[in-house]
Order: C-alpha cells, then sequence, then structure tokens
C-alpha cells in the first residue's frame, strides 16, 4: 500500500509541524514526532499506521467501558499502535509505546473490509476504535467512520483527549460516544507521568460535553500518584460544574505495568473515592474489581435499579426506549 499522508500540518522549511496534538511536534526530514507513527518525508508528513491494524475483536461495549450507550450490545473493536502520550503506568504499552517496524503483527483492513466485518456479527451496532490513542490514526479513524455511518451504524471512540480543537471537531462529525481518560487532575501528574499537559484534556471533554454527544470518562487510580483527596474532589467538582452531574465516571483499579511498580489499588481506597464522586455525580462505577454498590445502575431519583452487571453480563431491568426510569420517568440519559 503506498503512503497515506497525513491531515493537519504545515510545512516549515525542510521540516514540518504537526497541527494533530497539543504537542504540536516539530518534525525533521526522516523523522517521526513523539508519538512515532507519523514522519516527514522530503517536507510531507506521512501516517505510517493508516489500515495497520493490531487489534480487532468484537467486545461488550461496556469494556470501553461505556455502561450508558447500548448496554448490553456488543460493538466492533479495532486498534493500531503508538501514542502520543507515554504514560509510565500504561496498561496497553505492548501497543501503544512501540512502532510500526517494532511490531510485527500487523494487518491491513482496507475500509470496506471494515465495514464487512462490523456488519458480519448480528447485534453488533458499530465501531469502536480504541486499544491504542485513535487520535493519531484520525485518517483511518474518519474514513472508517463516515462508512459506518453510512450503513447506519455507531462509532465510538476511547481516547486520552489530547488532540487539538480542529481534528476534534471533524471527530464530532461522526463519532457518535465517547470515552476519555481524565488521568489525573494536576498539570504536574501530566507531565511527570505522561509527558503532556492537562489543559488540552479539559477543552477536549467540555467541546465535547457540550456537543451532545455521549460522554463518559475514565480515571485510573493510582495509589499514593493521582489518589489524593484534596485533588480528587477538586476533579469531580470540575466534572459536575462543567460537565454536568449526570456525566458517568469510571474509577479504574491500577495494577502495576510498564514503568510502573506501585502496588495494586487497595479496594478500600476506590470504596472511598467512589463514595466521594458520588456527592456530586449521578452515575459513578468502579471497574477492574466489584465494589458493591459501584456496579449497577440506579435512578438517581427514585432509587431504582435500572440495570444490573456481573463483570461484562449486563440486564436491562427498567429501562424505557427513551432512556428513562419506568419506576418514575425520571430521564436517565441511558442511549439504547
Amino acid at each position: 500500500m503506498q503512503l497515506k499522508e497525513a491531515l493537519y500540518y504545515q510545512p516549515v522549511d525542510d521540516r514540518v509541524r504537526c497541527l494533530l496534538c497539543p504537542h504540536k511536534c516539530l518534525i525533521h526530514d526522516e523523522k517521526t514526532g513523539i508519538c512515532r507513527v507519523r514522519h516527514n518525508e522530503k517536507g510531507k508528513l506521512y501516517t505510517d499506521i493508516y489500515g495497520k491494524l493490531s487489534s480487532i475483536n468484537f467486545d461488550p461495549v461496556e469494556k470501553k467501558p461505556l455502561y450508558h450507550y447500548y448496554p448490553g450490545s456488543i460493538i466492533l473493536s479495532i486498534g493500531t499502535v503508538g501514542c502520543n502520550m507515554h504514560c509510565k503506568c500504561c496498561q496497553n504499552w505492548q501497543i501503544s509505546q512501540t512502532t510500526v517496524d517494532n511490531f510485527p503483527f500487523r494487518n491491513f483492513y482496507s475500509i470496506d473490509d471494515i465495514v464487512k466485518i462490523a456488519q458480519s456479527r448480528e447485534h453488533n451496532i458499530g465501531i469502536a476504535f480504541t486499544y491504542n490513542e485513535p487520535g493519531i490514526w484520525i485518517e483511518y479513524v474518519l474514513d472508517v467512520a463516515r462508512e459506518i455511518k453510512a450503513v447506519r451504524m455507531k462509532n465510538v471512540m476511547v481516547s486520552n483527549g489530547f488532540i487539538t480543537e480542529e481534528p476534534l471537531d471533524e471527530l464530532l462529525t461522526c463519532i457518535d460516544a465517547f470515552n476519555i481518560d481524565l488521568k489525573a487532575f494536576s498539570d504536574s501528574f501530566y507531565q511527570k507521568i505522561t509527558g503532556a499537559r492537562l489543559e488540552p484534556v479539559l477543552t477536549t471533554l467540555k467541546k465535547i460535553a457540550h456537543s451532545g454527544k455521549h460522554l463518559e470518562i475514565t480515571n485510573l487510580v493510582i495509589p499514593g500518584v493521582n489518589d489524593n483527596d484534596e485533588e480528587f474532589l477538586a476533579m469531580v467538582r470540575w466534572i459536575a460544574d462543567e460537565l454536568g452531574r449526570e456525566t458517568v465516571l469510571h474509577l479504574s483499579r491500577y495494577h502495576p505495568m510498564f514503568r510502573m511498580e506501585v502496588g495494586s489499588t487497595p479496594p478500600g481506597t476506590l470504596q472511598h473515592l467512589a463514595e466521594t464522586a458520588s456527592q456530586y455525580l449521578s452515575f459513578v462505577y468502579v471497574g477492574n474489581i466489584e465494589i458493591r454498590d459501584y456496579q449497577h445502575t440506579r435512578c438517581p431519583n427514585c432509587g431504582a435499579t435500572l440495570i444490573k452487571r456481573s463483570g461484562y453480563q449486563t440486564e436491562i431491568k427498567a429501562v424505557d426506549e427513551q432512556g428513562c426510569c419506568t419506576y418514575c420517568h425520571y430521564q436517565v440519559k441511558i442511549v439504547q
């Protein structure tokens, strides 16, 4: 396959300035940017990962995680390699913290291939761009997403949210639901642990929320690193004030991975933070471990159990076609 010219860049003499994410890398000839999958070739920027997938699977939509978007459904999940963050705690480092040349298990899938696979599974709702950071393969994401929309299926993006506004605006034209990883609520964490910055992620979250697209947030809780009570409280208050009290928040249990050897998150920490978040947000869930009262969806108005979950097994108990509680008719913002 011929090289695919990248979107969102500008020439600067014999170099190019990538404008896709807030790093805005200035890339010399025959070099790549921070994500290591977009390279300058004689003054043009090319993507090295167009259609080259490392992973393709049918998953429960809850695995993204999305709990309020077509609960109980399956979705075709695809990913490639690379990332514009270099998180020391990366849980998918084998594919995100590598390059095209160093990852041997790639297969090329055309747009038609992906659409046909998506349509081959009964009850599949669409495509999830996930596993590694979809923002850095935006050319393929946009091409696939537009064709998926054309066949009346749904597009989901699981992202770190570190993207500039113009490409995000383009994604908002064809992505239906997002799960954004809000890794912490301090810029020092982002700089030290991820190599990125916090403010662009907050801008992304506000833009998605105000667009009317479905939004859920994941926060990986790392003991002694981002579980400070004061910082966590500031984060959930910001979510409630800027994005809305009914924004779904997933607290995820960390396990030692990649370059971080801190011990796994204690269940008590997750229980405490979930209780704190629940004072400000209507829907708080805990993942990677079962914590009582933070698996199921309950109506914020009458307290009825609307959706029961056990692992990725989902049972819809009391939600009507409009996403309302069948007991009190409260609008719960569940898309189905």
